[in-house]
């Protein structure tokens, strides 16, 4: 059936809190629920399982560390990506650092949820893609859906992992509609990616709007005679290099679009894996669009310059195809 995007995460929420009482939901109005994701699991489940917590962005990722490290499986919802920034010590120093120090004895499987990326034009303080740093993180899975479908199967894997993650929610695609499967037990595995189009004269590498973006010029690119492979990783950490590495193979050219910034950005991690280990595959250098190294313009019209585009993929292919 077909649903909205944010339906689908609505649904994973519904679910997992259902199938697990460990599964409890805390952070900012999220009984009110400002992205909708969050809406009727307080009627449902109760205000001791969804937990509107004060705008303290560090105590809240801490009381998710502390709950998910005896026996909880919480669910710490921060709105904004960059919000996650200032709870950033307990993700960096605590969440992925326990199950290390205490040899295994103990776990941390809380989930982070949080929107990211450009779309509404929130400015520079809602706006900036903050995954890499995250991906930065040793022991912290990071995600980034582009599709209902993805986000659903991907967020109900994610809260039953026993390790940290971090899962963003592209901030343009809440309204996207796509086919979500309804009947038995949906789970989509972490570190597993999907070509989402064939292709063999350039791989299209990306996470999730600029998915979207690069099927949009794919399409465009078909018309005439270049057919670009799209991979989508779907995960950022553990990423799944092995099914970039075989489209490179066959695809000799490489292509990493994502919003983040150009310097020691996903792109790079990306491209930097590509030249070192599919070097002897190339027609040519590997190469990545990324955003433009400034905060996020609230401005409509220069938001759209602040990160990659359908137009800016299709010459970038061009060039490196022709």
């Amino acid at each position: 059936m077909r649903k909205y995007y944010i339906k689908a995460v609505q649904e994973a929420l519904f679910e997992e809190m259902a199938r697990d009482e460990r599964v409890f939901l805390m952070g900012e109005d999220v009984k009110i629920g400002c992205f909708a994701a969050t809406r009727g699991l307080a009627a449902k489940f109760g205000e001791e399982r969804v937990i509107d917590t004060p705008i303290s962005e560090l105590g809240v990722a801490g009381a998710g560390v502390g709950a998910a490290a005896t026996g909880m499986r919480p669910i710490v919802d921060l709105m904004f990506g960059q919000f996650l920034m200032l709870a950033y010590d307990q993700v960096s120093n605590q969440a992925n650092a326990m199950r290390y120090m205490f040899g295994g004895q103990t776990t941390v499987p809380v989930t982070y949820l949080v929107q990211n990326g450009t779309g509404s034009c929130l400015g520079p303080h809602h706006s900036n893609s903050v995954h890499p740093l995250f991906m930065n993180i040793p022991l912290v899975k990071v995600i980034m859906p582009s599709c209902p479908k993805d986000a659903k199967g991907l967020l109900k894997s994610a809260i039953r992992d026993d390790n940290p993650v971090v899962f963003f929610n592209h901030t343009s695609l809440g309204s996207m509609k796509g086919e979500v499967p309804e009947e038995g037990e949906f789970l989509i595995p972490l570190g597993k990616g999907e070509i989402k189009k064939e292709g063999d004269h350039i791989t299209l590498c990306a996470v999730g709007l600029m998915v979207n973006t690069c099927l949009k010029a794919a399409k465009d690119l078909e018309k005439e005679g270049i057919h670009a492979e799209v991979v989508d990783l779907r995960t950022l950490k553990p990423w799944d290099k092995e099914l970039v590495l075989t489209s490179v193979k066959k695809t000799g050219r490489f292509l990493a679009v994502d919003e983040s910034y150009h310097t020691c950005g996903a792109g790079a991690e990306w491209v930097a894996t590509v030249a070192e280990e599919s070097f002897a595959d190339l027609k040519c250098p590997p190469s990545r669009l990324s955003g433009a190294e400034i905060p996020v313009p609230f401005s409509p019209a220069l938001q759209k310059y602040a990160v990659p585009g359908k137009e800016e993929i299709i010459k970038k292919v061009k060039e490196m195809v022709q």
